[in-house]
């Protein structure tokens, strides 16, 4: 059994999950911080292929795929030792986000996109995760004011499929209700961050009541 605590943030582009993750990072001891696709360098380089813009013929298998193994890699190499040692996990994105985007949004199936996922991940799910709500169109007017943040091949895609990866997170909600508590990422940063910060620290003192 894991002694350490792993922690999950989920959204559509453009929710901000990304800026209030770093927040919470910042008020937290003996936390790791990483990301998907990502984290260690196999995965690293599994991420540039995912999202280069230039890839527009990858076929929608192939990106799950290519996600599932990058996955695979990251939880191996780097979140499962980091929980075995007792610390607290926080990744930006993890399985929902295949189940979201590749697996409604893209229409693979959510059931189908999750086998690929189990075979990969096993049963290493998330003790919490934490889904960042936002309509499509703000998400993508925020996307746009910010010249400083990554513009990649999901961010690219028309605004139906951006609905329908909001459409699979409440699919997920429903699916998911005991892991899975949504915020409205519209609000406020500061109420977002304090809404966050409260339910990371619930979390935490729920697995370790003597800290």
């Amino acid at each position: 059994m894991n002694k350490g605590i792993f922690i999950t943030f989920e959204g559509p582009d453009g929710a901000g999950k990304t800026t209030i993750i770093n927040m919470v990072t910042e008020q937290l001891e003996n936390v790791l911080l990483t990301r998907e696709p990502g984290g260690i360098d196999i995965a690293e380089q599994i991420r540039r292929v995912i999202l280069a813009r230039e890839n527009t013929a990858m076929d929608p298998r192939t990106e799950a795929l290519l996600y599932a193994a990058a996955r695979r890699q990251h939880l191996m190499e780097k979140v499962k030792p980091a929980l075995e040692e007792g610390i607290v996990v926080l990744c930006d994105r993890f399985v929902d986000s295949s189940l979201a985007y590749q697996g409604h949004a893209r229409g693979l199936g959510i059931d189908e996109v999750l086998k690929i996922n189990q075979f990969a991940i096993e049963d290493m799910m998330p003790d919490l995760t934490i889904y960042f709500d936002i309509e499509p169109e703000l998400g993508l007017k925020r996307i746009n004011k910010n010249k400083g943040r990554e513009v990649n091949r999901l961010d690219l895609e028309n605004l139906d499929f951006h609905h329908k990866v909001r459409e699979g997170y409440a699919i997920l909600m429903e699916r998911f209700p005991n892991r899975i508590v949504k915020i409205d990422a519209s609000d406020t940063l500061e109420k977002v961050f304090e809404k966050t910060i409260k339910l990371v620290i619930e979390k935490i003192e729920q697995k370790r009541p003597s800290v």
